[in-house]
């Protein structure tokens, strides 16, 4: 491995070209990432450390051939909770819940930005926690029907401080009174993480 040259501190400094004007910001991390190693063994700063994990994490996973030779075969997907609540401090209440799960957690201020995450990511929404009431167009009940239909996968979890009649609800959403205990939120995000992955829609 070809290490760069040291700089006044004695660290290795990165080659020059890799930091010129107009160069992607992931020309430069592959860059750095290549003697990453060498870089920690001295002390690398902690603004470069914190460049070079970015830039991994966001490097895609390498394809692994399937045993037969068919081709190639897809990493496991993350599985997503998703909340969806117009309540700033319900809502970080139960993605703060919701991440001692095992599942990722994303959280929505409305339905309309709820559908625009399902249908990019819709087959890795594993629970889909709503509140009825919503900021916007569209309320938790006309999502939760849209869920229903489109990715029946997801768990569909509804949330109210008001009444809701059984027949409004989708036959296979769980309704939670508020305020919600956490046990309860818990308890459905485990039955979607134990479910089977939803299929990609």
């Amino acid at each position: 491995m070809t290490k760069g040259n040291r700089d006044g501190t004695g660290r290795h400094a990165p080659p020059m070209e890799t930091l010129s004007p107009g160069v992607p910001l992931d020309q430069i991390g592959e860059t750095l990432a290549s003697f990453y190693d060498s870089l920690v063994a001295e002390g690398v700063p902690e603004h470069l450390a914190a460049l070079v994990r970015r830039v991994r994490q966001a490097e895609p996973e390498p394809e692994a051939v399937g045993g037969d030779g068919a081709g190639p075969s897809r990493a496991p997907q993350d599985r997503i909770a998703l909340v969806v609540e117009d309540d700033p401090e319900q809502r970080a209440l139960a993605e703060a819940l919701l991440e001692e799960t095992e599942l990722e957690v994303i959280g929505c201020a409305s339905a309309e930005a709820a559908l625009r995450l399902l249908q990019d990511r819709g087959g890795e929404v594993a629970l889909v926690f709503a509140d009825v009431r919503l900021a916007g167009a569209m309320d938790g009940l006309q999502l939760a029907h849209a869920v229903a239909t489109l990715w029946p996968r997801a768990r569909l979890v509804l949330t109210s401080g008001h009444g809701l009649e059984r027949p409004d609800l989708p036959r296979e959403a769980v309704f939670i009174p508020k305020p919600w205990r956490p046990r309860d939120v818990l308890a459905e995000a485990q039955r979607a993480a134990g479910d089977p992955p939803p299929p990609v829609v």
